[in-house]
């Protein structure tokens, strides 16, 4: 067979139900992300209300089920592969963000482990208010003593937050060559 031949020949009932039922489920991923990720993906704007319609029904029953088939529906006017690759990049995201802030979270627990800590963040970045940083852990420390709400532990977490995810990585390499 040469390739026009191939193309002439439709596709099985299967194979188009697939193909529905796939992008069905890329849709069902539109809904589950939030509205702000959602705002900076390119969509149709009668995508874009049908989606926003969905978000909308907390309840999973059949109003809902029939909101989906719609949403894959209008789904087939689409070019789906751009919105596969966006929600590859927005799940990736989420990833990072989560492995930064596992980052920062490990590095307020060794500056509450050890004073040192921040003395190696204040050689590498001589702008930060390491007076504040001392203050914050002798408070966090304090509160963890008298088992009061975690004012200044979270206060210090905001704290590291501000600083440049490259930044912490390299913090926190350092600190396990330190270990």
């Amino acid at each position: 067979m040469n390739l026009p031949e191939q193309e002439s020949v439709p596709l099985s009932k299967t194979r188009r139900k697939r193909m529905m039922e796939d992008l069905q489920a890329l849709g069902e991923q539109l809904v589950e992300l939030s509205a702000e990720r959602l705002q900076r993906m390119q969509l149709p704007e009668d995508l874009r209300i049908a989606v926003d319609a969905a978000r909308g029904m907390l309840r999973h029953n059949d109003a809902r089920r029939r909101q989906m088939q719609f949403i894959g529906r209008l789904m087939r006017q689409v070019d789906a592969e751009p919105l596969r690759q966006a929600l590859a990049v927005v799940r990736g995201d989420a990833a990072c963000e989560v492995a930064r802030q596992h980052r920062i979270e490990q590095l307020r627990a060794d500056i509450l482990a050890d004073e040192r800590t921040l003395q190696r963040l204040a050689n590498e970045f001589p702008a930060l208010d390491i007076q504040r940083l001392r203050s914050l852990r002798r408070s966090a420390l304090l509160e963890q003593a008298q088992d009061k709400p975690p004012r200044s532990f979270r206060a210090l977490y905001r704290e590291l937050r501000e600083l440049a995810p490259a930044d912490l990585e390299t913090v926190n390499d350092e600190n396990d060559e330190h270990r």
